[in-house]
């Protein structure tokens, strides 16, 4: 029996795939590479020294995903393939929502015919809205719609899940709303390689470092933080793809949220410090103003991890920063 990894070539399911093969379990790779590359299937067969099977296929064909279930014995299936970038979803709606909701759609009902009712999602702490105060907890109440169509796609998905859970005896399913994840594997052989201009604040940085951005934009200095800049709570790609394992793990039936965070939040400037650090050198920045949607502070409160998963994030901030950058100057 092996567990279904979709979107496994993506910089945290690859992270997982690693994660799951060292653990002993047997995996099926699904991904369609419209984000990610398959050199990156290389490199997981390196690092654990074992085969696995891929099938480059797209969640939207119905009869593809039927035939990776047909051609597999899958026990469960931990679901991160989707369109993940926040300001290409406000441009691009329609894509977004047919994409990541038809997609789980058409999954869900490959898993319904064969029988497989364990599923961990990939959601979001996008799934909070402006008016909840960090640290942010599961039983917060949550709003109709996130700040943009990709969150909105993860809080439909968790809907989805739920009902589904409500509705027929024996799925479970584990919504785990990762924070913000960063860093790579300590070998230099995976990490975050998106595609574009990065959207998130660490791959940015990176980009600095190694050359191929000529400076940092730092939006908003006057929040109302320590040092003025938004605080988010960073979490190591590594800590986050055991979580993942451990989500495996939980033998509980039903939809069950669970943040995946540090529960301590880092300020722009502070992280733009620590991996000054790692890279050994001062990083050009300037300030830009606000964009809209930021919010000054997301952190998690990550008790209810410890508790059902026996979970915590144990790799800190600068070994984020370190391992990011060992990525970066191995890979430019």
């Amino acid at each position: 029996m092996a567990i279904l990894v979709t979107g496994g070539a993506g910089y945290i399911g690859s992270h997982t795939c690693v994660e799951l093969l060292n653990a002993g379990y047997e995996i099926v790779v699904l991904d369609n590479f419209s984000n990610s590359e398959p050199d990156v299937i290389r490199r997981i067969k390196e690092l654990t020294g074992k085969d696995f099977p891929v099938a480059a296929v797209n969640l939207l064909h119905a009869p593809d995903v039927s035939r990776v279930f047909a051609e597999n014995e899958i026990e469960a299936v931990i679901h991160f393939a989707g369109l993940k970038a926040v300001g290409e979803s406000v441009a691009k709606p329609l894509e977004y929502y047919h994409n990541n909701v038809t997609g789980t759609l058409t999954l869900l009902g490959a898993m319904r015919e064969f029988g497989c009712k364990r599923i961990v999602f990939s959601s979001s702490a996008t799934v909070y809205g402006a008016d909840n105060k960090a640290p942010f907890k599961e039983t917060d109440p949550l709003p109709a719609a996130a700040s943009n169509p990709y969150g909105t796609t993860k809080l439909v998905i968790e809907n989805i899940l739920r009902d589904l859970c409500v509705s027929e005896e024996g799925w479970s399913a584990v919504l785990l709303r990762y924070f913000n994840p960063v860093g790579a594997h300590k070998s230099g052989l995976l990490g975050e390689r998106p595609k574009g201009v990065p959207n998130n604040l660490v791959p940015f940085i990176s980009q600095v470092a190694a050359g191929r951005r000529e400076y940092l934009n730092i939006f908003g200095s006057d929040y109302d933080t320590p040092d003025g800049t938004c605080i988010r709570d960073y979490l190591h790609v590594v800590d986050l793809a055991k979580g993942h394992l451990k989500a495996l793990e939980y033998k509980g039936a039903g939809a069950e949220a669970i943040n995946l965070g540090t529960g301590r939040g880092y300020s722009v400037l502070e992280v733009l410090a620590a991996y000054e650090k790692a890279c050994g050198r001062k990083l050009p920045s300037r300030q830009a103003e606000r964009r809209p949607g930021d919010i000054a502070e997301s952190c998690a409160d990550a008790s209810k991890a410890l508790k059902l998963l026996g979970w915590r994030a144990e790799l800190g901030l600068d070994e984020m920063c370190a391992d990011a950058w060992n990525y970066e100057k191995n890979n430019i």
